[in-house]
């Protein structure tokens, strides 16, 4: 499954671990502006704001998992399955494929607001980029600088939710998991004491006991908990080195390891981390064989030109031995 997360100091930053069995061969991409879209149902769109994120491109197309554009407007798609439901064509609001709502919101869109109000009228509809790769079922958290939002697309249409934590993983559905966090009121960075019973004494057998409670499986409403408090609770950090650090450790809090999650078709494990300077357009990222921060900078391509740039990953991780 997924985890995306937002992070603001003095630039924004918006990211995710994407956590699957299997690799699609998907490459840093920028989509410059004047590559042309071709929507399904919503026409050509010719001229738009240049994007960059982790894509899969196929057949010239940018299938993104997640990008931000030059306006630093930032979408992530995660999965969602039993709850996302694709409708049919609706002649009266406008029909988005679900492998089209990153690059129709952010071709469109400078922020939130701007947003929410295209996907008012949205459609979510159900049709496959190809036979070769169907629809998968996903939900989106949508961020600017000021404010994020999820957007569910439900049998009976389009839920879109405030996110004040800037937080979003899986099933269940977004309201269950600002719910959920309720369940851990009570947990807290600070060392513990005894609320157990005043009829006799508890003290912390060990130091570092800040967070006891907090849950460690990988189970996405377990991740969203996990995800927010860490957020929450980590500490101002000043300097791009420092807040792309920072930003990792927070999703390393999160990530999945080979082995520990087991599906039908293998493993579970985090293929991919990004953290996006979302001000300047950095895309910075690590995969599961390579921990090193690689960055890929929009700015530094021809943004008006009419194809894409795509950059393979680096995965093969490379060792310093300092005393050599």
């Amino acid at each position: 499954m997924c985890t995306a997360i937002t992070f603001k100091a003095k630039d924004n930053y918006f990211g995710r671990n994407l956590d699957y069995e299997y690799s699609y061969h998907e490459t840093v991409t920028v989509t410059p502006r004047n590559y042309p879209f071709e929507f399904r149902k919503m026409g050509k769109c010719d001229s738009h704001y240049a994007m960059i994120g982790m894509a899969f491109v196929n057949s010239g197309y940018p299938l993104y998992y997640d990008a931000t554009n030059e306006k630093g407007l930032s979408v992530a798609g995660l999965n969602f399955p039993v709850n996302a439901c694709y409708l049919s064509e609706d002649k009266t609001k406008d029909n988005v494929a679900p492998f089209e709502f990153i690059p129709y919101i952010l071709a469109k869109c400078k922020d939130v607001p701007e947003a929410k109000s295209l996907i008012e009228r949205m459609n979510i509809l159900n049709e496959d980029f190809s036979s070769e790769l169907p629809a998968s079922p996903l939900h989106w958290l949508v961020s600017d600088r000021e404010s994020s939002i999820a957007v569910e697309p439900m049998r009976d249409g389009v839920k879109v939710y405030d996110d004040p934590i800037g937080v979003l993983t899986n099933n269940p559905t977004f309201d269950f998991h600002m719910t959920n966090l309720s369940n851990y009121i009570n947990v807290t960075r600070e060392e513990p004491t005894n609320r157990f019973s005043s009829q006799f004494a508890l003290t912390p057998y060990s130091r570092g006991m800040g967070a006891i409670g907090l849950p460690g499986d990988l189970s996405s409403a377990s991740r969203f908990v996990k995800a927010a408090f860490t957020k929450l609770n980590s500490l101002p950090v000043e300097g791009e080195v420092a807040c792309v650090s920072q930003f990792f450790h927070i999703l390393g809090s999160v990530e999945q390891q080979k082995g520990c999650c087991k599906v039908e078709k293998g493993f579970e494990h985090t293929i991919y981390s990004s953290c996006c300077n979302v001000d300047k357009g950095i895309y910075y990222y690590t995969t599961y064989d390579n921990s090193t921060v690689t960055g890929v900078d929009m700015y530094k391509e021809k943004l008006d030109d009419s194809h894409v740039k795509s950059y393979p990953l680096l995965r093969q991780e490379s060792l310093f031995i300092q005393n050599q």
